[in-house]
């Protein structure tokens, strides 16, 4: 089984677009959102949900109003400030103390040192995690609540559930629409996979960030090729990106043309490659093509 993994330094640099057409271009791949902050695959691939899970990640304190004496021990020792002296009185005390749950990192010390236990610690429902059906293929994907945390771990569950429909169904390939940036949910993202691709765009800021994913993707000793979007914005910019992938070592698949049929594609549901057969098409067939030979040529190593 081979995991193709599309990342991008920032977000908004058409990753998703592009992953949207490879599914359609692929026909027998299992697709997966790991995108778990920001989710969009599914606006383009209309998942018909077959099954709906919560995701627990992280515990959290709350205070058993009907336990406690107010000793203030709670306050004292938590650091995040996530301890308020307002929670409703009890018969005992007036006032009785309270976590508040945004606040709360989860971190326990203040349930561990309660003098009377009466701070509960359990695990939270952070999010949903789905396997779903698409109009090319099996899909996994998430949900992650607003503001919560372990996006990594929820990521990590999505990639498994992914390789589990694709050893399921016989399926050879899992493609994989990651996270934007270097942080936790890429890193869940990219560990292990096959291939990562990354989508720059051709700004200053562009080559920077891509660089940070590159050094990302050597360090996990993963293989990393690139995919130049909306190239002909900054022609020059384009050429100095080239150039450094070519210093480092790192293959460029081709680059993509600006062209205002992607937004009409996303308005209308589809991938772009379905919405038309235009040039645009023609480069995102042709970073396709060499997308899967270098996977195959992965394989056969």
């Amino acid at each position: 089984m081979k995991e193709l993994v599309v990342i991008s330094g920032k977000g908004g640099t058409g990753k998703t677009s592009l992953v949207a057409s490879f599914a359609a271009l692929a026909g027998n791949a299992v697709l997966a959102d790991c995108d778990v902050d920001a989710a969009d695959l599914h606006l383009i691939l209309d998942p018909q949900v077959e099954r709906r899970e919560s995701f627990t990640g992280g515990k959290r304190a709350r205070v058993m109003s009907g336990h406690c004496v107010a000793c203030g021990k709670c306050e004292e020792l938590c650091v995040f400030d996530a301890v308020y002296f307002d929670g409703p009185g009890n018969g005992v005390v007036d006032k009785t103390y309270r976590v508040d749950p945004i606040g709360c990192e989860g971190c326990g010390v203040c349930a561990w040192y309660c003098p009377t236990d009466a701070i509960e610690f359990k695990e939270v429902v952070c999010g949903q995690w789905f396997l779903s059906r698409t109009r090319f293929g099996p899909m996994a994907h998430a949900r992650l609540g607003i503001a919560e945390e372990n996006s990594g771990k929820l990521v990590s569950l999505v990639r498994e559930q992914a390789r589990e429909l694709a050893r399921r169904e016989g399926r050879e390939l899992v493609i994989i629409d990651g996270s934007p940036g270097i942080g936790c949910p890429v890193i869940a993202s990219v560990t292990g996979a096959s291939l990562v691709l990354v989508v720059t765009e051709p700004t200053l800021s562009g080559l920077h960030d891509l660089e940070r994913v590159m050094e990302l993707g050597a360090h996990f000793r993963v293989p990393v090729v690139v995919c130049v979007n909306k190239y002909d914005i900054n022609p020059r910019a384009s050429d100095d990106i080239e150039r450094v992938c070519r210093e480092k070592g790192v293959e460029t698949l081709g680059r993509i043309r600006y062209d205002p049929e992607v937004t009409r594609a996303m308005v209308a549901g589809k991938a772009v490659v379905e919405h038309t057969d235009g040039p645009l098409a023609e480069d995102i067939r042709e970073v396709w093509r060499r997308a899967e030979e270098r996977l195959n040529n992965l394989s056969e190593g």
